[in-house]
């Protein structure tokens, strides 16, 4: 029986292990965001608490060193957060441009999954043929033999 040999099998090899690549690619980047993000979420959660430390310092008897001093850390903090956000926005425009890449890489892997798929059909189909072709001869031999 014929064996079906695909052309380009070594093709479609490199781009399921590019696809693999980019995949581990795009899971660091999501990883990269994430972690962006929650920097970011600690650098809020801090701020808020130098605000509230602030509206403390400003009840009762007021301390204008400690109260200048808290105003410097929220400054400080917003800085660091506006920094922060701008981290998140490069790890956002990271992760998108992996993610192209990764689609483009799936694509190009799709389509010779299925000109594969298409190949294997019509070798099927030729097989079938000339499987076809041989019981025809045998028959048409069988016949022929028993008439003589």
């Amino acid at each position: 029986m014929a064996k079906f040999q695909y052309q380009l099998q070594s093709v479609l090899n490199i781009k399921e292990k590019l696809e693999s690549q980019e995949k581990i690619a795009f899971g660091l980047a999501s990883a990269k965001l994430a972690e962006e993000q929650e920097i970011l979420q600690d650098l809020i959660l801090q701020k808020a608490g130098y605000d509230r430390q602030a509206r403390k310092l400003l009840e009762g008897t007021i301390d204008l060193v400690e109260v200048n001093a808290c105003r410097k850390a929220v400054e400080t903090m917003k800085t660091r957060i506006r920094g922060q956000m701008l981290n998140v926005h490069k790890a956002e425009k990271q992760l998108e441009v992996v993610r192209k890449r990764l689609n483009e890489v799936m694509i190009e892997r799709k389509t010779y999954e299925k000109l594969r798929e298409k190949k294997f059909e019509e070798f099927k189909m030729e097989l079938a043929y000339e499987e076809k072709k041989e019981v025809d001869e045998l028959v048409s031999y069988t016949y022929h033999h028993n008439e003589e």
